[in-house]
C-alpha cells in the first residue's frame, strides 16, 4: 500500500484533510466493556473500543451504532455523547473521534470483522487494566470512571432553509 508520510493513501484520498470518526463505549449489565483487538493501524494488536469513520449521509450517532454492529454483531442504543478526541497527524490531517456511551440491546458478540479484527468480546474493566495490550484511551476511561454524557436533543429544526434531513444536538 502506498504511504503518504506514514498515512495510507487510500484513507487520505477518501477522507481528505479532515477525518471524523466515532467510538462506542458499550457496557454490559454486569459492568463488562465491549472491546475489540484491531488488525491494522496504530492500534494493531491492542484492545480498544469499537470505532470507525462517519460515512456520507449519516449522523455521528448513527455511525457509532453501525460501526459497533458491523464490528461485533452487538446492537446498541445511544445513551449520550461523552467527549471528543482531536489531534493533528503529521501536521496535515485533522483527526477527530467522538466517544459515545451506548447501551447494548443484546450482550452477545455474535461475530467480528475478520478482516479488521483479531477478536471482539466483553471484558471486565479489572481484566482490561491487567492487559498490556489495552489502549491508552481505554485505560484512561476505565481509570477515570467517565460516567457523564450529553443526551441527544432531536426535536429541534434550525429552519428549512438549511435542508437538514437529520439534525441532533448533544448539549
Amino acid at each position: 500500500m502506498n504511504k503518504l508520510r506514514g498515512i495510507s493513501v487510500s484513507n487520505h484520498e477518501k477522507r481528505g484533510q479532515v477525518w471524523l470518526a466515532v467510538a462506542g463505549i458499550v457496557k454490559s449489565k454486569d459492568g463488562k466493556w465491549l472491546v475489540v483487538k484491531k488488525r491494522y493501524g496504530g492500534l494493531k494488536g491492542k484492545w480498544s473500543l469499537p470505532a470507525g469513520f462517519v460515512e456520507m449521509g449519516e449522523t455521528a450517532d448513527e455511525a457509532v451504532i453501525r460501526e459497533v454492529l458491523e464490528e461485533t454483531g452487538v446492537q446498541c442504543q445511544v445513551k449520550g455523547l461523552i467527549g471528543l478526541r482531536t489531534g493533528v497527524i503529521k501536521g496535515e490531517i485533522s483527526d477527530n473521534l467522538l466517544h459515545f456511551q451506548l447501551e447494548p440491546v443484546n450482550e452477545q458478540v455474535v461475530s467480528h470483522q475478520d478482516n479488521e479484527l483479531f477478536e471482539a468480546r466483553f471484558m471486565a474493566p479489572e481484566e482490561l487494566l491487567q492487559e498490556k495490550d489495552a489502549s491508552i484511551i481505554l485505560r484512561y476511561l476505565i481509570n477515570n470512571e467517565i460516567t457523564f454524557s450529553k443526551q441527544a436533543i432531536d426535536d429541534l429544526n434550525p429552519g428549512d432553509q438549511f435542508g437538514y434531513t437529520a439534525y441532533k444536538l448533544f448539549l
